[in-house]
């Protein structure tokens, strides 16, 4: 690292074999990040930030994702308040379960609910869309009326996460194609994003910089 990252809140991209990594890490690059691509433990458990991006099926993302014991490392960072970032289907596999072409596979179990078929008469949901994010997000700070790049089948179509009265309510963020569906959101130190931010122009950096921000 040189001497002007050292002022950057370090990033780790996580390396399970997702397929859109590169596109991630040079978006956080700009956001502000000093960013490292690895599937080490120890660096991923360590750094300010670890992001875990998505792209595919969901069984086969969490194969991977199994395959590096990518659930304990994520797990591990949240029951100690240290932030991570889930991108598209990186955000599905925090829910309870997925469902694709009538196989039913087990994610992560971050957030109740299931992951299945988009209910629109066109699917895939490809192109670029509004959100409807609460007025106190810090995902969507200064970018709400933005639009953001969305490419998927698949997503969860509900929020049954109870509020804990011990903690803050999770902030979720909705946009509509053919019905509502979850965007992103923001849950203490596990925020997540439907979209992605690193194919989403400048309000994708902008959105990615306030997420690099709050690590500080």
């Amino acid at each position: 690292m040189s001497d002007l990252d050292k002022g950057k809140p370090r990033v780790v991209v996580l390396d399970y074999g997702s397929g859109n990594i590169h596109s991630a890490a040079k978006a956080l690059e700009r956001a502000g990040a000093d960013v490292i691509i690895t599937a080490d433990r120890a660096q991923a458990l360590e750094a300010d930030g670890l992001v875990v991006p998505g792209v595919g099926a969901f069984s086969a993302v969490m194969q991977q994702l199994n395959a590096v014991r990518g659930g304990e490392v994520i797990d591990k960072r949240l029951a100690g308040g240290r932030p991570v970032l889930g991108i598209c289907v990186g955000m599905q596999v925090m829910f309870a379960d997925g469902i694709e072409r009538g196989i039913d596979t087990e994610g992560l179990g971050e957030w109740p609910g299931t992951v299945d078929l988009l209910e629109a008469d066109v699917v895939p949901h490809m192109g670029w869309n509004t959100v409807d994010a609460p007025a106190d997000s810090v995902l969507f700070d200064g970018i709400r009326d933005e639009r953001f790049y969305f490419v998927h089948s698949y997503a969860a179509q509900d929020w049954a996460l109870t509020p804990d009265k011990t903690h803050r309510p999770p902030m979720v963020t909705w946009a509509e194609h053919g019905s509502r569906f979850v965007a992103a959101v923001e849950n203490g130190p596990l925020s997540a994003t439907q979209f992605h931010p690193e194919k989403s122009g400048e309000a994708g950096i902008r959105l990615l910089s306030n997420w690099v921000r709050s690590l500080r």
